[in-house]
């Protein structure tokens, strides 16, 4: 029955783009009411709080919600800036959000202070929410308060300080667009120039990453999905909560990842599916080595997948042997929210391709020279579609760097196309750092160090250690310094988040730079012992 469900699924992606999008609902919470339909008793959502919904609650708790919204004045086009970590209660947030037009604004609590209002000065949210069972929020909260009209309100599954702006900041007004293009979320990537910029995605973009994804990895009705990944990042917002909705699967969210907690879950939720960056995998494996457990021990599952960041071979053959599964691949961006290219449920690859476009997508690959290279050349990944978004907020001018005159956006990624159609990512044009799937840009590292009196000149780059990208900062320090590592990590911890901060500092005499004063950041690879 499943093998059928999934090939007239696949039937279906062969239609043409228009008619794909035709079948799309009309906003991210709109698959909600059809399993209210259909399925009200069974379970939809859990969290390691214990609190748990079916279908029917689910939908009850996002209609108390959004009377509770409405009477706080949130109108359509109002920006929400959320403040989380992993719980049923944001789900319920996103969806009574979505039903009344207003935008949500996902960022993780466990941002510093100065990174959130920094996010909250560019977006000027009409409401703060922070939502009080994590101390990281609740610390952001008891902040927020200090600068806005705050209140705590009750809801069924716990506490949210919310903090009112005092400036009545405009809607975005979105009355020309259908709801399938207006705006429901906006994600903050901070860019190369440190500057952050909000992703505006639309409930089309992230319907149809939904959709297809969901249908690609073979998900059906009876799946217990693992949300491990954070709902503040979008692989874990789009291609696994909604896409679970989508499938009227079931959820079971975790606010962080632990190997021990995480093998105890997939084995007691009998969870059938699970997706993670490529490190939570390599710490799942470190963690089983040390406790002895071999394929023995490990949960039946139906599939696992990697994103977020490149997948390393010796995880994936490592991973494959443990669990005795194919570790499936897939790639995309913020910007693409995010799915670009997904290995299909039922391919076996050998290797650490990211499989084939999304069906409905365009892609280019686009030499030095301007012009498409030709078949199993590297050329820069240009891709254009449903899923890609609608620009960044209040500010054209990057946008129109990101996505040309034909609706293509520029990923930077550069990659081959094998004659399956299989993609190979082989590098990136851009100095982004991918590290444990967060994006990290070294100017907005680079900007904390230089503020350091002692600091003359420093570099940021990436180094992949042990199948992570990390991020190593190269320090020149002024004439008798005596500044350590140990001083310059204290200066910079409150100012950066941890995934932001650098694993290593190394301090050199002098930095390798161009007659002009540039830093030659390619001949800092390799320098560190």
């Amino acid at each position: 029955m499943q093998e059928k469900m999934q090939s007239n699924d696949l039937a279906m992606l062969g239609q043409s783009p228009e008619s794909l999008l035709a079948q799309l609902p009309e906003r991210i919470s709109t698959p909600l009411q059809r399993w209210r339909q259909e399925k009200a008793h069974a379970s939809a959502v859990g969290d390691h709080l214990g609190t748990h919904y079916s279908y029917q609650q689910l939908a009850e708790q996002v209609s108390a919600c959004q009377a509770q919204l409405l009477a706080l004045g949130v109108g359509s086009g109002d920006r929400l800036l959320l403040i989380n970590e992993n719980c049923v209660q944001l789900l319920v947030w996103l969806l009574a959000i979505s039903e009344i037009g207003a935008i949500s604004v996902v960022v993780n609590a466990r941002l510093a202070a100065h990174e959130i209002a920094r996010i909250s000065s560019h977006c000027e949210p009409k409401l703060s929410a922070c939502f009080l069972h994590s101390p990281a929020a609740k610390g952001h909260y008891d902040a927020l308060a200090l600068a806005g009209d705050a209140q705590i309100i009750v809801q069924d599954s716990g506490s949210v300080g919310v903090v009112r702006s005092r400036e009545a900041p405009a809607p975005l007004l979105q009355a020309d667009k259908k709801p399938g293009d207006q705006v429901c979320v906006m994600i903050y990537t901070t860019g190369t120039t440190g500057a952050p910029k909000g992703v505006m995605l639309t409930h089309r973009n992230m319907l149809y990453v939904a959709a297809v994804t969901g249908v690609l990895r073979g998900m059906n009705a009876d799946d217990r999905i693992y949300g491990v990944l954070p709902l503040s990042h979008i692989f874990g917002l789009s291609a696994v909560f909604l896409a679970t909705l989508y499938r009227g699967a079931e959820l079971v969210l975790a606010d962080r990842f632990d190997a021990a907690d995480s093998l105890k879950t997939l084995h007691e939720k009998k969870i059938t599916g699970m997706m993670g960056v490529p490190t939570m995998f390599a710490r799942f494996l470190e963690y089983c080595r040390a406790q002895g457990l071999g394929p023995d021990a490990m949960p039946r599952l139906r599939f696992l997948y990697a994103g977020g960041s490149p997948l390393d071979p010796t995880i994936k053959r490592e991973t494959e042997a443990l669990f005795g599964l194919t570790l499936l691949n897939a790639y995309g961006m913020t910007e693409s929210g995010p799915t670009i290219c997904q290995v299909r449920w039922n391919e076996r690859l050998g290797n650490c391709s990211v499989g084939r476009p999304l069906p409905g997508l365009e892609i280019r690959l686009i030499g030095s020279d301007g012009k498409q290279v030709a078949q199993g050349e590297v050329g820069e990944l240009h891709v254009r579609g449903p899923n890609i978004m609608q620009g960044y907020y209040k500010n054209s001018q990057a946008t129109d760097m990101a996505i040309d005159t034909e609706g293509f956006l520029n990923t930077g990624d550069l990659v081959r196309q094998d004659e399956q159609g299989n993609i190979h990512i082989a590098g990136r044009s851009k100095e982004l750092i991918i590290h444990s799937g967060f994006n990290v840009y070294p100017p907005e590292v680079e900007a904390v160090i230089a503020q350091h009196s002692d600091v003359l000149v420093c570099a940021v780059v990436g180094e992949t250690i042990n199948g992570n990208e990390e991020v190593i900062a190269y320090v020149q320090t002024k004439a008798n310094s005596t500044l350590s590592g140990v001083e310059l990590q204290a200066f910079i911890r409150p100012y950066l988040s941890p995934y932001k901060r650098p694993k290593e500092i190394v301090f050199l005499e002098q930095l390798p730079a161009a007659p002009s004063g540039k830093v030659l950041k390619h001949q800092l690879r390799g320098v560190r012992p």
